[in-house]
């Protein structure tokens, strides 16, 4: 029962946020999600429908570790993907987002990541 409440008031979270956050061709959406074991990145234009970039830590740009603890969702790993979200974001010809963190609260791994993705020179 706990554990329907929390995930259900996530998803209202997540549905205000998305009333406010819309993503356009020239503006697109920076979607974050984080599950237990990797993180994922989306560049969304959702006035057409379509993802325009990606990133995540099971994409072909983040090299394999021995340890399974390298491909984690953490934050060390978070400021990694922002990294690669950045780069990808850029190749494809978008410098300003909109974020949307997917009803998560903005600290820790999802800080961490918005953090790098600014570095990399993004403009929220």
């Amino acid at each position: 029962m706990r554990v329907e409440k929390k995930h259900r008031l996530k998803q209202l979270r997540r549905y205000r946020i998305r009333k406010k956050v819309i993503g356009t061709a020239a503006r697109p959406r920076m979607s974050v999600c984080f599950s237990n074991q990797h993180i994922y990145v989306q560049f969304v234009d959702d006035a057409a429908g379509v993802t325009v970039a990606s990133a995540s830590t099971r994409g072909k740009l983040v090299p394999k570790a021995d340890k399974p603890a390298a491909n984690a969702a953490n934050v060390a790993n978070a400021k990694r993907i922002g990294t690669l979200a950045a780069e990808a974001a850029k190749a494809k010809g978008i410098s300003t987002i909109v974020f949307d963190r997917g009803g998560l609260k903005y600290h820790g791994k999802v800080k961490a990541l918005a953090d790098a993705a600014r570095e990399g020179g993004l403009k929220f």
